[in-house]
């Protein structure tokens, strides 16, 4: 750590970064770097030390090593909430944190959205105004369902707080369960297979884990409802797709609003996009208007602390991914 580290940008969009951090720390050597490929020598360059990146263009193709094996890097800041694109790393040598939080709201009202979207059958509704079909509709409330969250980070909280102002019963996993005030009860993860199935809506927002890798499968959408709508905010892999198109086709669940996919984009021939009762959306729910300067803004507060020789907000581990 030094007072006046080498400072990376890595973002597609580093013109409003870089002014934030020219405000804030107008007396450091602030590097921009919008592509991938460019990463590693830019770091052997300038001699990075700490390099706030963001995931812009998928995690195949994304520059982990340049980050984790740097002679030079002790510091990675992530302009998002997962970390799973960077694998493993000494936690020993490289500290990395994440912006945890700063899309919580959104992904929560994206969570929120999607319960109202199936009760209220808002596809279904959809289709008739297509085909000009007056009648046959039908709704109901999302007053008195069950909701189960499967992850009970910023974001798991958020849509806790939101579905309890609905009138719903919450329910959560967490890996160290703990009372919370939004959740009428919370549980450990030994504990998926009963909760599933008392569950009316299943709101995954879990990270990226060989843990949590797919967490989801055969036996938990064995154990759901016919009438369980699966919600999915986490990453993907999570979700064992295979089990999931099974579970649609022998309609042992009701539908899906699916944000992540083991491969994104997600391929034009992927069997997803054939259901009536799948929403899919790019990767997209955590993205609104001002999300990445609220993350900037918070890796400057922490640079702030960087720079002083005080702990760090929001440090993951490599183990917990959070």
């Amino acid at each position: 750590m030094s007072a006046e580290p080498s400072v990376i940008l890595h973002t597609d969009r580093p013109g409003a970064a870089l002014a934030v951090l020219m405000e804030t720390h107008p007396d450091l050597a602030i590097h921009a770097c919008d592509s991938y490929a460019a990463l590693p020598e830019l770091i052997g360059r300038v001699a990075a030390e700490v390099v706030y990146s963001v995931r812009f263009d998928g995690t195949p193709r994304f520059p982990r090593q340049a980050l984790v094996e740097s002679p030079t890097v002790q510091w990675v800041s992530v302009g998002g909430s997962g970390t799973d694109h960077l694998g493993y790393w000494d936690p020993e040598r490289l500290t990395v944190t994440n912006a945890a939080g700063v899309a919580a709201g959104m992904l929560a009202e994206y969570a929120l959205g999607a319960m109202l979207s199936f009760s209220l059958d808002l596809r279904g509704f959809a289709g008739r105004q297509q085909a000009r079909q007056w009648g046959g509709g039908r709704v109901e409330p999302i007053e008195g369902k069950t909701v189960l969250i499967i992850g009970l980070g910023k974001t798991g909280e958020a849509v806790a707080i939101r579905a309890q102002a609905m009138g719903m019963r919450t329910l959560g996993i967490r890996a160290r369960p703990k009372p919370t005030p939004s959740l009428d009860e919370v549980h450990g993860v030994d504990a998926l297979l009963p909760l599933v199935g008392r569950a009316d809506f299943i709101i995954c927002c879990v990270p990226l884990l060989p843990t949590t890798r797919g967490l989801l499968g055969k036996a938990a959408f064995a154990a759901m409802k016919p009438s369980a709508v699966l919600i999915d905010i986490s990453r993907g892999g999570v979700v064992d797709e295979t089990a999931l198109l099974e579970a649609l086709d022998d309609k042992r669940i009701k539908g899906a609003a699916i944000d992540v996919f083991a491969t994104e984009p997600l391929p034009a021939e992927h069997p997803l996009w054939g259901y009536d009762n799948v929403a899919i959306t790019p990767h997209c729910a955590a993205v609104y208007d001002g999300w990445d300067i609220k993350s900037v803004r918070m890796f400057t507060d922490n640079l702030a602390r960087y720079r002083r020789g005080e702990p760090l907000e929001n440090v993951v581990s490599p183990e917990r991914g959070y």
